[in-house]
């Protein structure tokens, strides 16, 4: 089993290197080797197997070609810029989030050796006029470009595995917190850094109301489950292969009071209150209302509480001192 992690160098792809190398098998075969690449050269984990770190610009196809290899079993596409970015530059958006996605499957299909293909897409795919609750089966109405972007490659994952290029299934992520490391450019990073930057002991700012609603998932999780999806058997997924990940609905306040009962008072009164219309405006457009229901009967998993998110950063990813 050679595996290869696109985005290596990011949270979800140096956690899912180290679960891969903890577990030490994937679909029933051992792990043989596993390639982490990324813009910048990634950080090695240490596994019983080989493990090599390269880069990789998924925006250009001669430097995919270099890294999906015909012993490529398995392919974690995990790279991308992300929302508030791609909002931002439109050009560099398309060309790294859609065109990306499209020079990996093109080189699948050059190769014609049908490797499994695992897509991160994201909840932001849906918004605008769709009725609440939504379902595994409500139609994509993307109101970012970010969104966009994951909607074409959701849509290229379906396409390619139909026609029997690769064997792809995609997971739309909801917003993982908490994150480790430093606030990055997506317009919900402050969902992590509120809860991150206080528990670290400094101040963080909260550019919506505490009365916020959104859907959440801890980095453990998500890990948890994207090695669960590579696992699903090709013939349960179905017509569509593109499904919700689970998550959980929480406000800001709730993810605030889960932070205090598990460290107490103090890293509360770090939060300050800053209105940002800019970030407002985007995720405003999300929606949050989801019920996972596909993914749930496969056998992916939610948090059960937002106070495990907070244990789980403080046992992963604290840093000492």
């Amino acid at each position: 089993m050679n595996i290869l992690i696109i985005g290596g160098g990011g949270v979800v792809g140096q956690k899912l290197a180290a679960r891969l190398a903890d577990k030490g098998s994937l679909r029933g075969q051992p792990i043989s080797n596993l390639t982490l690449a990324d813009i910048n050269d990634p950080a090695p984990v240490e596994a019983p197997f080989p493990v090599q770190t390269t880069t990789c610009n998924i925006a250009d196809a001669a430097s995919v070609a270099q890294v999906v290899t015909a012993e490529t079993d398995v392919i974690y596409l995990l790279a991308a810029i992300v929302s508030a970015h791609a909002e931002e530059d439109f050009d560099a958006g398309w060309q790294i989030n859609m065109m990306g996605t499209m020079h990996v499957l093109e080189r699948a299909r050059a190769l014609g050796t049908r490797p499994v293909v695992v897509f991160t897409s994201s909840i932001a795919v849906y918004g605008g006029e769709v009725p609440d609750p939504i379902v595994d089966h409500s139609f994509l109405n993307p109101q970012t470009s970010y969104g966009a972007q994951k909607a074409v490659g959701e849509l290229l994952i379906n396409d390619y595995s139909r026609k029997g290029f690769i064997d792809g299934r995609g997971f739309r992520l909801p917003t993982i917190s908490v994150r480790p490391g430093k606030p990055n450019r997506a317009a919900s990073s402050f969902m992590s850094s509120i809860l991150r930057e206080p528990l670290n002991g400094q101040e963080a700012n909260c550019p919506v109301d505490e009365d916020f609603l959104h859907y959440y998932l801890s980095p453990r999780k998500c890990v948890e489950n994207l090695i669960k999806g590579t696992e699903i058997p090709e013939a349960d997924l179905g017509q569509n292969r593109c499904m919700m990940m689970p998550g959980r609905m929480w406000s800001v306040r709730q993810l605030i009071d889960a932070m205090t009962a598990v460290a107490g008072p103090e890293p509360a009164k770090r939060i300050t209150w800053d209105p940002q219309p800019d970030i407002q405006a985007i995720v405003k457009g999300w929606r949050f209302d989801l019920r996972p229901e596909k993914a749930i009967k496969l056998g992916l998993q939610a948090d059960d509480s937002f106070e495990d998110n907070i244990r789980y950063y403080l046992e992963d990813d604290k840093p000492a001192g």
